[in-house]
């Protein structure tokens, strides 16, 4: 059995993709990222970093999603 090493989504490189596997956003950030699909199951890879580096630029679900590196960190994955 492979051990699945857990990082944070802020970890990803452009092109790579990965799982969710927790989401620990508190406050109503937790309840928007759920909305948008940002939930334990979901795939989602890194389209593209801004200039400097904050927000990044996710597809999720078909749709591009950008969120601050702050809120990136606290999002759970492991790389498919």
């Amino acid at each position: 059995m492979q051990d699945i090493q857990e990082i944070t989504l802020d970890t990803l490189k452009p092109g790579e993709k990965a799982e969710i596997t927790k989401v620990r956003v508190k406050g109503s950030a937790r309840r928007k990222l759920f909305d948008m699909g940002m939930v334990a199951g979901a795939e989602i890879e890194l389209v593209r970093n801004a200039p400097l580096g904050d927000p990044m630029d996710y597809r999720i679900k078909g749709y591009h999603l950008s969120i601050r590196k702050e809120e990136a960190r606290q999002i759970f994955i492991h790389k498919v």
